[in-house]
């Protein structure tokens, strides 16, 4: 299956994509684009709140506060949007996943899947949806930090670690 991936994601500071935090479960994830990773500037774009600080700044618009700057809400969880061109909706991505929910998008001729992650300490959610201009395309959206690793990394380290295990003699 062939499939070209372009990350979407809020945060104006960030230079490095930590792969390995984002998919590896790790709870101290920092959006860094890799040089070279061939993610260009232009296919970067504003798909929700990136900060992983525990407060962010939010842009007030209208009313008295117009113009200032106001304090948003502490903790936000981290939304990272990736746009893959494929012909399948659900796309592998190493977790196990519980469809909870479908609806109609306004303006769209496709329906978005609300998905949560099946492991028990686990409250991550991610969103499918084909883009409403170019069908190929599904977008991904993630909401929040997996705190564990991929079910698929651990099948494959499992029996490495074992053979590791034998070889040593432990």
């Amino acid at each position: 299956m062939a499939s070209s991936s372009t990350v979407n994601y809020q945060s104006s500071d960030a230079a490095e994509i930590d792969w390995v935090g984002i998919f590896g479960g790790s709870s101290d994830v920092s959006l860094e684009m890799e040089k070279g990773s061939g993610v260009s500037e232009g296919a970067i774009m504003a798909m929700g709140d990136c900060n992983y600080q525990n407060e962010s700044h939010v842009h007030v618009h209208g009313g008295k506060n117009k113009g200032k700057m106001a304090m948003g809400k502490r903790g936000a969880i981290p939304r990272v949007a990736f746009q893959t061109r494929s012909a399948e909706d659900v796309l592998d991505d190493g977790y196990r996943w519980r469809k909870y929910g479908q609806k109609a998008v306004k303006h769209s001729t496709y329906p978005r899947s609300y998905y949560r992650c099946t492991h028990h300490t686990c409250n991550v959610k991610k969103q499918i949806q084909r883009h409403s201009k170019d069908p190929t395309i599904v977008v991904t959206t993630y909401e929040g930090i997996h705190n564990h690793p991929s079910e698929k990394l651990m099948e494959t380290l499992t029996p490495l670690l074992k053979q590791l295990q034998f070889l040593s003699g432990i």
